[in-house]
């Protein structure tokens, strides 16, 4: 072993573009500002145990040669150059999108980055070099117990051979580097980070690597420890989330089963059906977005849950098959109703009083359905369009030849508008009677509502003439002629009694007398006078 490969006491390796890597990520991790979260498969590829196919390995491929190997088998080792690499493999050119794999650090630089310079005779000890190589190319590395072969690499020099296997210690320093950066900035479960730190820790004992291997195993230790700590932290937080999950669950299960529960003949199954639905997307949503449940006890919910809803789906099944049947009934009672009415069809207008029994029993028939009843109440509808079409016609046609008639009415008002004016009952009476026959005459008038008005103005007319008749037949009647005659005669007895009784109380001076004696034969007076005596 040459001294350019040796590590000095104060790690005074040459720094190189190969101490970026660790040194970068030993930074990130004492500083923790990186923006993003550094994994494993970070590493490129350039730097994996695993992509030197040559690199010797202790009992890895035939040719190799141990330090306690037999005679023969170090023969083995001298065979023809063209069975062993002559140089250190090489790795295959990355495509040209592929990033460039950074150089790999050293262990100087690992040291440097990950622990700090000794300052005890111990650490003298840890100045020396970490790893040598014989002669025959067998490589060991420096532990606490003594030197521990790693490998052989035959075919190149004591420092290619001592690089190689740094280059290994390299690889598995960044892998514990990475842990401890991903650990810090969080982001990953810690069972997680103990997978991989158990992984790294497997690829530490008794890997084929030159360094400070002791330091590394520590670094692991400690790490798990803290990992397990916080894995302690995330188990009893993962238990609090699936008894969330598992209580959410359960509000499902409970409105699913209050919807089987509810009486088929109340729900509106449109609503009740769009509820569940809603109920199955929550329902898959916590499975896929949720903790994971205990099998038995997700069962046990998902069997409650299966079972609400095909109780539900039986329940709406049945009332819809119970539906369609009574809308068959009904479809086939109004099938039958519409053609009763288009049978109406050729009585015209006369048909229609029996069309209206026929709505009557339309109402009462009940619903067949939206689409089957919209379809039957067209038909239906037409048919009665097609009667009522007949009385629009006559109508019209009535209509027409009543405009003349309407004429004359109006011609018999503005005659009966001077009755009146007659003073003479007699006369005014006689030419009513003659306008009103001849208003008979001319019949009836169509549209009815210009009957009516024309009726109404006549009408008037009577009223008017009757009111007079009355007043007069009042006046002029014997019988009340003579009880008229008779109390007036009373009357005109009473005041003359009155007068005397005035005349007597002024004379004998009684003032109480005189006024009650007046005031009698005023109201006597003005009786008198409403009499029209």
């Amino acid at each position: 072993m040459t001294a350019a490969a040796e590590p000095t006491a104060d790690n005074e390796a040459p720094e190189g573009p190969e101490t970026s890597q660790i040194e970068a990520a030993a930074t990130a991790a004492d500083e923790d500002v990186a923006p993003l979260e550094v994994t494993p498969d970070d590493v490129p590829d350039a730097v994996q145990p695993d992509d030197a196919p040559d690199a010797v390995q202790p009992d890895d491929a035939p040719d190799q040669v141990t330090r306690d190997a037999p005679a023969d088998d170090v023969a083995a080792a001298d065979a023809p150059a063209e069975e062993a690499p002559a140089e250190e493999p090489t790795v295959e050119e990355a495509p040209a999108e592929v990033r460039p794999a950074p150089p790999v650090p050293t262990p100087a630089a690992v040291a440097r980055a990950a622990s700090p310079a000794p300052a005890s005779p111990a650490a003298a000890r840890e100045s020396e070099p970490w790893g040598r190589v014989d002669d025959d190319g067998t490589v060991s590395v420096r532990e606490s117990g003594g030197w521990r072969v790693v490998g052989q690499y035959p075919d190149g020099s004591a420092e290619e051979a001592l690089a190689y296997y740094e280059r290994k210690y390299a690889d598995l320093a960044s892998e514990v580097t990475l842990l401890e950066v991903r650990h810090r900035r969080g982001g990953a479960s810690a069972s997680d980070l103990r997978a991989t730190a158990r992984t790294i820790e497997a690829k530490l004992e008794g890997a084929a690597a030159v360094g400070d291997l002791a330091s590394l195993a520590a670094r692991l230790a400690a790490l798990t420890e803290t990992l397990a700590a916080a894995s302690e932290t995330e188990a009893a937080a993962a238990r609090e989330a699936v008894e969330d999950a598992v209580k959410a669950r359960t509000e499902l299960v409970e409105k699913a089963e209050a919807l089987a529960a509810r009486d088929p003949r109340s729900v509106q199954w449109k609503q009740a059906t769009a509820d569940l639905n809603a109920l199955f997307e929550q329902w898959q949503a916590q499975q896929q977005h949720g903790p994971r449940l205990p099998k038995s006890t997700a069962q046990q919910l998902w069997k409650r849950f299966r079972d609400a809803r095909a109780i539900v789906d039986k329940h709406r099944r049945a009332f819809y098959a119970e539906l369609d049947e009574a809308h068959k009934t009904v479809r086939d009672r109004k099938t039958r109703l519409v053609e009763r009415a288009e049978a109406l069809a050729p009585r015209g207008e006369d048909g229609i009083p029996a069309y209206r029994d026929l709505l009557d029993e339309w109402k009462a028939a009940g619903r067949a359905g939206k689409k089957v009843d919209d379809a039957l109440w067209a038909r239906f509808k037409a048919a009665g369009d097609a009667l009522y079409g007949a009385r629009i016609e006559r109508e019209a046609a009535d209509a027409e030849a009543s405009r003349e008639k309407i004429d004359a009415k109006r011609v018999l008002l503005e005659e009966a508008k001077a009755v009146p004016d007659e003073r003479d009952i007699a006369k005014a009476r006689a030419l009513l009677t003659s306008i009103q026959r001849q208003w008979d005459d001319i019949g009836r008038i169509f549209p009815r509502d210009a009957e009516r008005a024309l009726d109404d103005e006549l009408r008037k007319i009577e009223q008017s003439l009757r009111t007079r008749e009355e007043t007069d037949w009042k006046r002029n009647n014997p019988e009340t002629k003579a009880r008229a005659n008779d109390m007036t005669r009373q009357l005109t007895d009473a005041i003359e009694k009155l007068e005397e009784e005035v005349a007597a109380a002024e004379k004998s001076g009684d003032a109480k007398a005189v006024a009650k004696a007046k005031e009698a034969l005023e109201a006597r007076r003005a009786w008198l006078n409403a009499l029209g005596g």
